[in-house]
C-alpha cells in the first residue's frame, strides 16, 4: 500500500495539525517561498513519490488559499505522487450553486474544474452549501457531515423540550436530519430578502413557545438571518435559542451580531480559523472526523460508518 503523507497550506495549519495527531502522523515538510509581489511558489522538502498525499487546505477568502492549493496539487503530482487528494475542510465559493440571476458565474462548477485540472484525484470536505455541488466533480468526493460532532454536543447538553429549525427554506434538510435523528419536532423561518445579506421580512412557522430551539445552518457569514430568526423565535414565546453552524464564516459585523444577540450561544466547528474570540461562539474540531475519514480512504473502508 501506498505511504500516507499528509500536508498543510498556510491557513489550515492550525487545523491540520490536530488532523494529523488525530491520524497519528505528523505532518510532512513543505515551504512556501513568498515572493515580494505577492506571488508564491510551495516546494515539498521531501519526497512525495509514489505516496498518498493528503493536500490540507480551507479556500476561505482571499483566493490566494484557493490559489495556493492548486499549486500544491500541482507540485505533487509532477513530483510523482500516486495519488492526491485535498482536503478542504470550507469549500470556498460553494453559495455560487447555480445561475439564480441573469448572466452569473456558476462558481462552484469553475472551481471543481479547477481542482481537478490542477491533478487532484480525489476531494474530502464537509457540510457543503449545496449537496449537488458534489456532482460538479468527475472525480472521488468524499463529503463528510459535522452531525458526527454536533449530536454528541448536543445530547450532552440534555435540553428539556428540545425543537430543531431552520433559518431559511433551503435549509430544512439539515434540520429535519437532527429532528429525525433526536425525534422532536422542527421549525421553520421563512424570509425574503431585498438583497444580498439584508432581509426585507421573516416569519416563523411552526409551534416554537416552552421550547429549547436549535436553529441548524452550514454556515454563518454576517448573522443577520439567524440573528434576526432567533429574535423573532425568542418573542414568539420559546424558552432558549441556540444556534449550530458547521463553517464560521463570520464577515462584516457577525461578531457584533452575535454579541448582541438573544442566543444562548452559536455552536461552530474550525474548518475556518476565528478572527477573534467571544463568549457566545463555541468552537469544536473537526480533526477526528477527518482524521477517521483519512484513514478510511486509505483502508478503501466506508465513510458513511462515520455520520450520525
Amino acid at each position: 500500500m501506498a505511504e500516507v503523507k499528509l500536508f498543510s497550506g498556510t491557513s489550515s495549519h492550525y487545523l491540520a495539525e490536530k488532523i494529523a495527531k488525530s491520524y497519528g502522523k505528523e505532518l510532512g515538510k513543505l515551504t512556501i517561498l513568498k515572493f515580494s509581489d505577492g506571488e508564491f511558489s510551495p516546494s515539498f522538502d521531501e519526497s512525495v513519490r509514489g505516496c498518498n498525499v493528503f493536500l490540507i487546505q480551507s479556500t476561505q477568502p482571499s483566493a490566494d488559499n484557493l490559489m495556493e492549493l492548486c499549486l500544491m496539487i500541482d507540485a505533487a503530482k509532477r513530483a510523482s505522487a500516486y495519488k492526491v487528494c485535498a482536503v478542504i475542510p470550507y469549500f470556498g465559493y460553494a453559495r455560487q450553486d447555480r445561475k439564480d440571476r441573469p448572466r452569473v458565474s456558476i462558481a462552484s462548477k469553475l472551481i471543481a474544474n479547477i481542482l481537478t485540472s490542477a491533478g487532484a484525484d480525489r476531494i474530502m470536505t464537509c457540510d457543503l452549501h449545496a449537496g449537488q455541488i458534489q456532482g460538479f466533480f468527475d472525480i472521488p468526493l468524499d463529503h463528510l457531515n459535522a452531525s458526527a460532532i454536533f449530536v454528541p454536543y448536543l445530547k450532552g447538553l440534555d435540553l428539556g423540550n428540545l425543537t430543531f429549525g431552520s433559518p431559511d427554506v433551503g435549509g430544512v434538510g439539515r434540520a429535519r436530519s437532527y429532528a429525525k435523528h433526536f425525534e422532536v419536532d422542527i421549525v421553520l423561518c421563512d424570509k425574503h430578502r431585498k438583497r444580498a445579506n439584508e432581509i426585507a421580512s421573516m416569519q416563523v412557522i411552526g409551534d416554537v413557545e416552552g421550547r429549547d430551539v436549535v436553529l441548524v445552518d452550514d454556515m454563518v457569514d454576517t448573522a443577520g438571518t439567524i440573528c434576526k430568526a432567533a429574535e423573532i423565535i425568542l418573542d414568539k414565546g420559546a424558552n432558549s435559542v441556540r444556534a449550530i453552524a458547521t463553517h464560521g464564516v463570520l464577515s462584516g459585523k457577525a461578531y457584533e451580531n452575535i454579541e448582541n444577540s438573544v442566543f444562548s450561544e452559536l455552536v461552530i466547528t474550525d474548518t475556518i480559523p476565528l478572527k477573534h474570540s467571544s463568549p457566545k461562539i463555541k468552537v469544536l474540531t473537526v480533526a477526528d472526523l477527518f482524521g477517521k475519514a483519512i484513514h478510511a480512504v486509505t483502508g478503501n473502508d466506508s465513510i458513511s460508518a462515520l455520520f450520525i
